[in-house]
């Protein structure tokens, strides 16, 4: 059987290229506004000269960022790929929906594990970075001393030390040992995923505390962490001590179910 390819009239051509121009700006737009999200990120930590403000921001913003960013790239390659149309049909206009939609969600789908398996390892790594980057001290701009666990709590109010203790808040505290400036840093104690022993996959958070034990002036209590991976569902639990006296922070034994 033999094929015999007719080339379309051009007065039929042309009667789609208004859409096939409209798509093709609409990609370059949806390009360039992607472009200037990532670039606005890069200029943002440029900009961004404190440790722990860059931190935060990472902390909150860059995941989200690249996700909105990456996204709009897709639906710009969806409109180039629908910028060269010289016929059009029922059962045409179904495929190139259906096809178009198919591989847009494939293409975001494998962004988004992207981002939310495998980006966090490299994102927990700078955060770690930024969190024990020396600290400069605006009185003598020398680099600041980390206070230990035990030390830090001689600059921290029964209130933080609180939300120490049930994880909620975690502080740093930072000093000049020539003139003594603090300088005392607030950090989510929930906020960030480990690595699950399960899949290894930086996938592994808290899901549930609770408290066995509650600690008295002078007996230790007990809590129970829950744990549970958001990929493979692997869970476990770890016990804390909580130390009798209150001014002090837990310490973590643990044990995996």
């Amino acid at each position: 059987m033999v094929r015999i390819l007719l080339q379309l009239p051009q007065e039929y051509v042309d009667q789609f290229r208004p859409w096939n121009e409209m798509a093709k700006q609409v990609a370059y737009f949806c390009w360039a506004a992607a472009a200037l999200v990532v670039l606005g990120h890069i200029v943002k930590l440029l900009l961004t000269r404190e440790a722990k403000d860059r931190y935060d921001y990472i902390n909150k913003s860059e995941i989200k960022l690249l996700w909105i960013a990456a996204i709009i790239f897709i639906v710009g390659a969806c409109f180039y790929a629908n910028s060269n149309i010289q016929e059009l049909s029922t059962l045409w206009i179904f495929v190139r929906v259906f096809t178009t939609i198919s591989m847009g969600t494939i293409a975001a789908l494998v962004v988004q594990n992207l981002l939310k398996f495998y980006y966090p390892f490299f994102v927990e790594k700078r955060l770690k970075a930024l969190r024990y980057q020396p600290r400069i001290s605006p009185k003598t701009g020398k680099p600041m001393k980390l206070l230990s666990e035990e030390e830090e709590d001689a600059y921290l109010d029964e209130g933080m030390q609180a939300e120490e203790n049930v994880f909620s808040m975690d502080y740093d505290v930072w000093m000049d040992p020539e003139t003594k400036f603090v300088k005392i840093e607030k950090y989510s104690g929930h906020l960030h995923a480990l690595q699950c022993p399960e899949c290894n996959y930086q996938t592994f958070k808290v899901v549930k505390e609770e408290i066995l034990k509650t600690p008295t002036a002078s007996e230790e209590g007990e809590l129970l962490k829950h744990y549970q991976c958001g990929y493979c569902g692997y869970k476990a639990k770890k016990t804390v001590t909580l130390k009798a006296s209150s001014s002090a922070k837990f310490e973590e034994s643990a044990t995996t179910a």
